[in-house]
């Protein structure tokens, strides 16, 4: 077991200054053993909502509840939305003797709950599969494969990653899916799922994907919403500066975790991903992952341009401009785009993260830096 001790940390501070603290995340990232190992340091008492046993429990639930003190853990809580109401009645008492830690498999749903009900009184923490900095640079290529999920990345055998992989991909798909209002059949969705790898990395034609899916262009973007609600898919915003140039207004799709991704795209191992036509993109998008999951970034775009500049990382920081483009390669060229990039954009710095071993300046403004060493990246 890899011990998630950043989160641990987040957690334990959380639940000394708030009342409710929400853990969210999707399915089997590894919520539940956090938290198992949070009550026993705690003497917590644990409902999972998922146990009939503990529903029964919770028959009666503010009459439950009201006696507990000290930290209560709740898990599945989306399977039980009136809880939030009886929450915030419990929170506001005066004397109020009990913190509750409240895990769930993220959803639009749910964050409605968190955000509506218990406003201003819980603290949300978002959670997902494992880092590069959790899991140590030695195996940064054996993530990039298998995805963060603990079940997918851990085990010693590659068949049982894939075999967990296509089991998560069809829960998913079969359970989860419908349990979002999301009127389609599994093998609808699946087809749009695998559809929606294929664009991976691309800015989003939902014209295109509402027309081979037979729904409309609102429909297609409905769709991507409960994906990216679920962290199964982030839609990167496209940033548009005033420079007089026809610039992208769609946003840039790419899957959360690289392990789905290379599934439903039949890539099984490192050969297969080292010949797919898709191992640019493939590697773009694990590189955002953990870009935007390693550095604090508030917000980040992405820019393009109809004559071909782009950029594909843009933020602020302390006001000033910064871009990071990334190249699967040891030894990517300085292109004209990103000359382009810093002049238009007017960056200060512009980052390429890369797949070789050594940061390297390059020029005044360009500085090729390893994804495994990101950290390092001064702006931030």
């Amino acid at each position: 077991m890899i011990p998630r001790k950043s989160y641990e940390s987040v957690l334990e501070k959380a639940l000394k200054r708030s009342p409710v603290v929400s853990l969210l995340g999707p399915r089997q990232c590894g919520k539940t053993t956090l938290a198992r190992m949070i009550e026993k340091k705690h003497e917590a008492v644990f409902f999972d909502l998922e146990s009939p046993r503990d529903r029964l429990r919770l028959q009666n639930p503010q009459m439950a509840l009201e006696i507990l003190k000290g930290l209560v853990i709740i898990d599945e809580v989306q399977g039980m939305p009136e809880l939030f109401e009886i929450l915030r009645v419990l929170v506001d008492r005066s004397d109020n003797p009990a913190t509750f830690l409240l895990l769930g498999s993220a959803s639009p749903h749910i964050l409605k709950n968190v955000s509506e009900t218990l406003a201003g009184r819980t603290e949300l923490i978002e959670m997902s599969g494992f880092d590069f900095m959790e899991i140590g640079e030695d195996n940064l290529h054996e993530l990039w494969l298998r995805g963060g999920f603990p079940r997918s990345f851990l085990p010693r055998l590659l068949e049982d990653s894939i075999a967990w992989r296509e089991g998560f991909v069809r829960t998913f798909l079969e359970r989860d899916i419908p349990q979002l209002g999301i009127n389609i059949s599994a093998i609808a969705m699946r087809r749009f799922w695998t559809m929606l790898a294929h664009c991976h990395g691309q800015t989003l034609n939902a014209s295109q994907l509402g027309r081979s899916l037979g729904v409309t262009d609102k429909t297609i973007r409905s769709y991507l919403d409960i994906l990216t609600g679920t962290y199964m898919v982030c839609q990167v915003q496209p940033w548009h500066e005033n420079i007089g140039k026809r610039q992208v207004k769609a946003p840039k799709i790419y899957f959360r975790d690289s392990g789905i991704l290379h599934h439903l795209l039949a890539i099984t191992d490192m050969e297969s991903l080292m010949t797919n036509p898709r191992l640019g993109a493939s590697w773009e998008g694990f590189a955002v992952e953990q870009i935007i999951r390693v550095l604090p970034l508030q917000d980040v775009y992405f820019w393009s341009t109809y004559s071909g500049a782009e950029l594909d990382l843009f933020f602020f920081h302390d006001s000033k401009r910064y871009g990071i483009e990334i190249k699967f390669s040891e030894t990517p060229k300085i292109t004209k785009s990103m000359h382009i990039a810093i002049q238009d954009l007017d960056l200060e710095h512009l980052w390429v993260v890369y797949s070789g071993n050594h940061i390297v300046p390059v020029e005044k403004k360009i500085t090729l830096v390893p994804l495994d060493k990101i950290e390092t990246i001064q702006a931030v």
